[in-house]
């Protein structure tokens, strides 16, 4: 049964035990090195090392499960830069059935790649909102099939919710979570599982300056749309739905935005010093945890690594 409401604590349960066959259970890692340059205690959960490299492999998943099968059978469709896109196509090739994906003349062609290694049939358009919106709904008249948001969904933000419930249960009472926002899905998700069972944990979305339509819209409570933003966190340049903007704007601790040079700081250090792959979207919490702000001095902080998609013949620091 879709969600129809906000996700309770009920809900987040019954999708994390719903999705873990499917999932990997994401380690939380942590290094010396970057505790010392940040004053704190940082705990990375690793969603790099997801499924379909993403996070978001659980609220796709979570969204396909509680559809019908007859619903499931004529296929699911998004519009998606990436990730989503990557993950609702393994999703589907997991399940059974098709997936149509609309994505951006200028995706990230690591992601192209794996939507069509998944089974996605992709069909591109011009890299606007309206562009994706329309040939997405051309598609679905055409196929009949679900459509899956990437986020404005309630089941999608059930799923990316588990995320922070594993990290909680495996890190109790965090006093911080650093978390990226561009749609909001995993922030929602994020806020709505500190709620329910860490309620002492503050969330921090997490902004490029150059796509901060989340701290406009937290600074003025009202929603802002994202216009021309410019950042290289492909994964970030979306705006808030109106199913995540009222969630964050009830439950965020803060909104602080990071600049491009922060951003590509932190992604090569994480490459260099902790030796895995993160994406420039992941990297945004990390730049903001070495900022060195006062308020997280000798915290504990989860920073939620949101995916390691990457382009490796477009690393971004030799652009």
């Amino acid at each position: 049964m879709k969600l129809q409401h906000v996700p309770t604590k009920a809900d987040i349960l019954e999708a994390h035990n719903i999705i873990r066959s499917h999932i990997h259970h994401t380690p939380l890692l942590k290094s010396e090195m970057m505790n010392q340059m940040a004053g704190a205690s940082l705990w990375f959960k690793c969603e790099n090392f997801q499924k379909a490299g993403a996070f978001k492999s659980r609220g796709a998943l979570h969204a396909m499960l509680q559809m019908t099968a007859e619903e499931r059978s004529k296929g699911v469709a998004t519009h998606s830069s990436g990730n989503h896109a990557g993950a609702l196509a393994r999703a589907a090739k997991v399940l059974g059935t098709a997936a149509h994906i609309v994505m951006p003349n200028n995706a990230p062609s690591a992601k192209v790649s794996a939507v069509r290694q998944y089974g996605g049939n992709i069909t591109f358009c011009e890299p606007t909102l309206s562009a994706r919106e329309q040939t997405l709904g051309e598609i679905v008249e055409k196929t009949r099939a679900e459509e899956v948001h990437p986020y404005n969904n309630y089941d999608i933000i059930a799923g990316q919710a588990t995320a922070a419930l594993e990290a909680i249960n495996d890190l109790p009472d965090p006093d911080f979570i650093l978390c990226p926002v561009g749609g909001g899905g995993l922030l929602s998700g994020t806020l709505l599982s500190a709620k329910y069972f860490s309620p002492k944990t503050r969330v921090i979305a997490c902004e490029p300056l150059g796509a901060n339509d989340t701290w406009k819209s937290f600074q003025t409570k009202s929603l802002i749309p994202s216009q021309n933003p410019k950042t290289i966190a492909d994964g970030l340049l979306t705006s808030l739905g109106s199913r995540t903007f009222p969630i964050i704007m009830e439950n965020v601790y803060d909104v602080i935005t990071v600049e491009e040079e922060e951003i590509l700081r932190a992604m090569k250090l994480v490459w260099e010093r902790m030796k895995i792959i993160i994406e420039p979207s992941s990297a945004v919490p990390v730049a903001v945890a070495l900022q060195n702000h006062d308020f997280l001095k000798n915290r504990k902080i989860v920073i939620i690594i949101s995916g390691g998609n990457v382009d490796l013949n477009k690393l971004p620091w030799y652009a």
